[in-house]
């Protein structure tokens, strides 16, 4: 390893640090994504700082586009990075609130629902009637304290990080995509008069872009695939949970997280909201075939 720092310049297949030239390294700052050695890289809540991010100095100046401070994916990098984390926490308990005030009346009419009478005699209800907006809806409605409080906890857990490491914009594209994957899922399989509702979907592609983020940065995935494991025991053994929207999330979410953390820099903004259309795409393609089926 010395004797190849110490050949010449055009024989590395690494960059030099940019305080240390002479020292190759494969790590960059996750702010402006100049190489650092082991020596200059500070620990920060989502991969590594230079010495100059990490102290809050960045020259005199605006920076210049390429070495501007950037989130792991490209974002902007943001005051609170777990604002959009907390503003979804606090809709889904406003609407839980809401819930428990009005009563079934209010979650019957957006909870997810495939085609059934809700009473009777009384219209057919569903989304192969038209009613899509269940589709969005139901990933901000909960059916007891304790289904809300255990989603709330992994968003807190899950989300804060993420958020962090995507920006704001890209966070909530990948949540948004994958619980709407979920419910498209839930949709296609379940039966039409089975309603379900909560957060699990957008949650469980949390998950999927967890495991993408810990395998960017090179850490232990072990403790992220024994969380994901005992989640899905918990999908497919207990009753009244609606394993298709888990399903549907985790896959569209670790799709997702991977276009979204490891697209080639030249062509990031294109892969990144490229997979997300396609994922949106498959969401449709799947919500017209369901309702074709059922009317």
């Amino acid at each position: 390893m010395d004797h190849a720092a110490a050949g010449p310049p055009e024989a590395r297949s690494l960059p030099g640090c940019y305080r240390h030239p002479d020292r190759e390294t494969g790590i960059r700052c996750t702010r402006c994504e100049r190489p650092i050695c082991t020596d200059c890289m500070v620990n920060a809540s989502v991969g590594f700082h230079c010495p100059d991010c990490a102290s809050g100095r960045t020259g005199g100046g605006p920076a210049p586009a390429a070495s501007r401070p950037r989130t792991l994916a490209g974002g902007t990098i943001a005051a609170d990075p777990r604002l959009l984390t907390k503003v979804l926490i606090g809709i889904n308990l406003a609407l839980f609130l809401v819930q428990l005030s009005v009563g079934d009346r209010f979650t019957q009419q957006f909870e997810m629902l495939g085609r059934a009478y809700i009473t009777f005699p009384g219209p057919v209800e569903g989304v192969a009637e038209g009613q899509w907006y269940r589709l969005l809806t139901a990933m901000f409605l909960h059916g007891s304290s304790m289904h809300i409080l255990f989603n709330m906890l992994s968003l807190w857990w899950l989300g804060g990080p993420l958020e962090g490491a995507l920006g704001r914009a890209r966070y909530l594209a990948l949540y948004f995509c994958s619980g709407l994957a979920g419910s498209a899922l839930t949709y296609l399989i379940a039966e039409p008069n089975q309603p379900s509702l909560g957060a699990s979907g957008a949650i469980f592609g949390l998950f999927g872009a967890t495991a993408a983020l810990v395998r960017r940065l090179n850490a232990d995935m072990r403790p992220v695939v024994i969380l994901l494991a005992i989640n899905l025991v918990f999908t497919f053994t207990w009753a009244d949970i609606a394993w298709e929207a888990h399903v549907g999330g985790l896959v569209a979410g670790a799709a997702i997280g991977f276009a979204m953390l490891h697209a080639p820099r030249e062509r990031r903004t294109l892969v990144q909201y490229g997979t997300c259309a396609l994922v949106l795409v498959v969401v449709v393609g799947l919500t017209l075939l369901r309702t074709a089926q059922l009317t």
